[in-house]
């Protein structure tokens, strides 16, 4: 098969089922619930994909994900711009490795 042919054909195949939901998207009314639901599944999928690095950034230290997460979940609860949450988070988890080895029981 050409390969020019083969790259069309996948284009096809990933674009005809993002481009017809969104032609049809606008003339679809939904209740609040299910607008709330559609609405809430972005944050679930990067969820799923945040979750299992999460805990597998140290698989001796498994906790130091954790902790990155819960610092980096807070300021963005605080509404703290995005590069100061890296930054900041990046910082706090540094020290925490600092500490780790004063701290045995943790390992």
């Amino acid at each position: 098969m050409n390969i020019t042919l083969l790259i069309i054909l996948c284009a096809l195949v990933t674009f005809i089922p993002r481009v017809i939901p969104a032609i049809f998207m606008e003339r679809l009314n939904f209740s609040p619930k299910f607008e709330k639901f559609l609405n809430l599944i972005p944050y679930t999928a990067l969820a799923a994909l945040i979750c299992p690095g999460v805990l597998t950034v140290d698989p001796e230290l498994w906790y130091i994900g954790l902790i990155g997460a819960i610092i980096a979940g807070g300021l963005a609860w605080k509404k703290v711009p995005l590069g100061a949450i890296v930054i900041l988070t990046v910082i706090v988890l540094i020290a925490v490795y600092l500490l780790v080895p004063f701290f045995p029981v943790l390992i």
